[in-house]
């Protein structure tokens, strides 16, 4: 008769990402719905102004009553995301609003408002309109691509296949 094997202790993968949507699903949280958190909450977090998708991210969950958590940990997760799409946005909007471009980095951006928040309204405000307009125009795109395969996967994963 073979000796019981013990099973390999929990990956981190395992532990801090499977386990607590696993955690999720059987606590009623449909797949779908978290396929919704996430591709919400992904389209919220790219908002191009900086200290403003925590906010977003709580106000559209409590509009839509989805979970606060998962929002809250994404929102965070895709700061250097967000950071890195501002002047991509920022360039869209320019195209979209046939404006000339405006020489622009973050560390200006950052810089500028902590020196005199007032001032920067003045000096990118019409900046920051058109990476809100390239922005409001990538959401749809963004919570289709992100919801549709994604809810797939958590179907998937709510009957037990990891893969």
């Amino acid at each position: 008769m073979p000796l019981p094997v013990d099973p390999a202790p929990p990956s981190f993968w395992q532990r801090r990402v499977i386990g607590p949507i696993r955690a999720l699903l059987l606590q009623g949280i449909t797949p779908d719905r978290i396929a919704f958190t996430l591709a919400v909450s992904t389209a919220c977090s790219l908002l191009p102004f900086l200290g403003f998708t925590s906010l977003l991210n709580l106000g559209v969950g409590l509009g839509l009553r989805l979970n606060q958590p998962i929002m809250q940990t994404l929102n965070q997760l895709l700061g250097p995301v967000q950071l890195v799409l501002i002047l991509g946005y920022v360039r869209v909007g320019e195209k979209i609003w046939r404006a000339a471009p405006m020489p622009i980095s973050v560390p200006l951006l950052v810089q500028s408002f902590r020196a005199d928040p007032g001032a920067f309204l003045q000096r990118f405000g019409w900046t920051g309109l058109h990476a809100a307009t390239a922005w409001a125009l990538s959401v749809p795109p963004i919570i289709a691509g992100i919801y549709w395969p994604l809810r797939g996967v958590m179907r998937r994963f709510a009957r037990g296949g990891t893969h």
